[in-house]
């Protein structure tokens, strides 16, 4: 009796310190919400052979020993169902494939990010293609592009100069981009957004 306390002891520190580690390095342990073997309680259950047929509504207990003499485990696929749908697999392989799953999704996927590219009312032709072609980068890239025109001291009182800046810009890449909000003033800057196409 002693015995099993302390493993129970132990088990619940592993568990906590495991915790402790998906919490400090941001790490999803999405393999929490499957209940495998014994910690399947509903009965009876659907069950599905390894090789994916179907074996028909069986007790826990009964399924639990065909899986342990194929030398598998027992995995809930569909704990929603009623009767739950378990299958007989190879947990590990499967927790190996999912997590594979996982990275191959993540490689694929585009976050899409907001680049800002600034701009003068005064500027100079040469800058501004070059900053032009900046924001032309970054939406090809497909992310979003904040145009921010800045006016120092009193340019302020000339908003309509920046305007022009701005609709130069939406203008050039058009090809590109599209509007998203256009350009409008808040405090010593306007800002218009840019959206890929």
């Amino acid at each position: 009796m002693r015995g099993e306390a302390v493993v129970c002891a132990d088990s619940v520190i592993g568990s906590a310190f495991l915790f402790s580690l998906y919490e400090e390095f941001g790490i999803q342990d999405t393999t929490k919400r499957v209940r495998v073997n014994r910690q399947i309680r509903i009965s009876p259950v659907r069950v599905i052979g390894a090789d994916g047929s179907q074996l028909g509504i069986l007790e826990v207990d009964v399924a639990l020993r065909m899986a342990e003499e194929l030398g598998l485990d027992l995995v809930e696929v569909a704990a929603t169902a009623r009767p739950p749908v378990v299958r007989i697999m190879d947990y590990g392989k499967y927790k190996f494939e999912m997590a594979k799953q996982a990275r191959q999704a993540k490689k694929k996927q585009h976050v899409i990010e907001l680049k800002e590219v600034k701009y003068r009312p005064g500027i100079d032709d040469h800058d501004f293609d070059t900053k032009t072609r900046h924001a032309r980068r970054f939406l090809e890239e497909k992310n979003k592009v904040k145009v921010t025109m800045m006016f120092r001291g009193r340019q302020v009182a000339h908003p309509e100069l920046g305007q022009a800046v701005l609709e130069r810009v939406a203008q050039a890449l058009t090809d590109v981009g599209k509007i998203e909000s256009s350009g409008r003033l808040e405090g010593k800057s306007i800002t218009m957004i840019l959206a890929p196409k």
